[in-house]
């Protein structure tokens, strides 16, 4: 896969992140989704299950406002940050997704993510770490 390409897919994963809604032939139509968060895990397969798992954690739009993307020789590996509202609390969280690519769109996504920090959990955070980068 070129890079252009692997840019333009994971632009496409990006918009997905933030909107909830996926681009025209980002994912296969059998895409499997494994998402793990601190304690538990989560499963989806086929574009409409693994839209409603995203929006069942985040019902509405965000923002990705850094990530990371490298090339893999199937595929992409991507780390990434969201913050987005929800329930009156602003919401941050870090994640890490492994993409394999079939022909063109992600076929296997797997999610690995910190969990959601309410703005307490930042606080808290910010306290007790120095961060030597953001």
């Amino acid at each position: 896969m070129s890079d252009d390409a692997t840019q333009a897919l994971a632009e496409g994963l990006i918009a997905f992140l933030e909107t909830g809604d996926p681009p025209q032939g980002l994912f296969t139509p059998d895409v499997f989704l494994d998402f793990t968060m601190p304690t538990w895990r989560l499963q989806a397969q086929g574009i409409p299950g693994v839209v409603a798992l995203r929006k069942q954690g985040h019902p509405g739009p965000g923002e990705v406002p850094r990530w990371r993307l490298d090339p893999t020789p199937g595929g992409f590996v991507m780390e990434f940050e969201e913050r987005w509202e929800w329930d009156g609390h602003e919401w941050y969280s870090r994640e890490m997704a492994r993409a394999d690519v079939v022909d063109g769109s992600i076929s296997r996504l797997s999610v690995y993510c910190t969990g959601d920090w309410d703005e307490r959990q930042r606080e808290r955070h910010a306290q007790q770490v120095q961060l030597i980068q953001p």
